[in-house]
């Protein structure tokens, strides 16, 4: 049964990730914490293993999306050469930063996170494009900052680049394409870390590679890498407006049941 959840998580997560550069950590992180906690997982590190394996789970959502966006010549390489090179060094920190939180404590700080992102998409809030793209240095200090927050979240990225690039004056088709391309640095780097943290942790379930749940990585990779290219095609077809106000929802009732 949570096989299934898994399947239909990957498809969810898969749409996401192409139609807004999100990673579908924002999603997938809380709904596989509630299925930890009903398989009976150790309390002080579910959260950890739900992080590490959503963040395992993006790097196979983002390989479809980004191949969709670059077919349409939508993604800016040269802006993420640079930012990957800030998120590589900024994700582990961000791996080390999330293992000294506790369990509870990062529920908290993901659910205020929920709520943010939730406020910034049913309010339409963006960045006006007031400013130029910034040159190798600044590239890279806002990669090192996206990178570490993402590792903490369990996130592609995609909630924090979108907007940086679009205040930076890229378009927000190539936003959102750039972004999607800066999930699978975030993913990779970040997924490893949570993978090396909990290696020897006598907590774990079976089935774990570290901080990372194998059937649940399996599960929603199956789907995701599917339905990441519908929801790319989405993303160059329909205007989002309604979805992202639905997804904004759903994610102001994740954030209250984290917090509450």
């Amino acid at each position: 049964m949570e096989f299934l959840l898994y399947l239909a998580l990957g498809a969810c997560a898969g749409v996401l990730a192409g139609l807004f550069g999100v990673g579908g950590g924002i999603i997938i992180v809380p709904v596989l914490v509630f299925s930890f906690t009903l398989q009976g997982f150790d309390p002080s590190i579910l959260t950890h293993l739900a992080v590490g394996t959503s963040l395992a789970t993006i790097i196979f959502t983002s390989v479809n999306a980004v191949r969709e966006h670059h077919r349409r010549g939508a993604v800016r390489w040269p802006i993420f050469v640079w930012l990957t090179v800030g998120i590589l060094m900024g994700a582990g920190f961000g791996a080390l930063t999330a293992e000294a939180i506790s369990g509870p404590n990062l529920q908290k700080i993901i659910g205020v996170f929920a709520l943010v992102i939730a406020a910034q998409l049913a309010l339409d809030v963006k960045p006006k494009a007031s400013r130029t793209v910034p040159g190798k240095v600044g590239l890279t200090v806002a990669g090192s900052v996206i990178g570490w927050a993402s590792a903490i979240f369990g996130i592609g990225g995609g909630s924090l680049t979108v907007p940086f690039l679009t205040w930076r004056s890229v378009p927000m088709q190539q936003a959102v394409a750039t972004s999607s391309a800066c999930g699978l640095p975030i993913a990779l780097a970040s997924a490893l870390s949570f993978m090396i943290l909990g290696w020897h942790d006598p907590l774990l379930p079976a089935h774990s590679l570290g901080f990372i749940y194998l059937p649940a990585l399996l599960g929603i990779a199956l789907t995701s890498m599917f339905f990441a290219r519908i929801g790319a095609r989405l993303a160059h077809r329909l205007s989002p407006k309604l979805l992202k106000r639905l997804f904004a929802a759903l994610l102001f009732c994740v954030g209250l049941n984290f917090l509450l």
